[in-house]
């Protein structure tokens, strides 16, 4: 969910999103994505818009203002996280 909200500061459709999470280093199946997609969509955490300029219609989404609220509340708590995995593996090296 985090590397969604993360990506889709720009907006991107699903195919092309798949891609960049591949980039990544994070395999995703479309099967997940997709569900994964409409679900941030209901909650207000993304936004989609059909363009069909194109000679097939794709589907962009885009990261709302409550998405990116919630893409740095969970960067704030993962790096919490990160910080104490890390004291505690200090702890034990010594």
């Amino acid at each position: 969910m985090l590397a969604c909200l993360l990506l889709l500061r720009t907006p991107e459709y699903g195919y092309q999103l798949l891609e960049s999470l591949t980039a990544a280093g994070l395999d995703v199946d479309g099967n997940t994505l997709y569900p994964l997609l409409r679900r941030l969509e209901k909650q207000g955490l993304l936004a989609s818009a059909w363009n069909t300029d194109e000679p097939r219609p794709r589907k962009y989404y885009e990261t709302t203002a409550l998405g990116d609220q919630m893409a740095a509340s969970l960067v704030a708590e993962w790096q919490q996280l990160n910080a104490s995995l890390s004291d505690l593996r200090k702890g034990q090296s010594s």
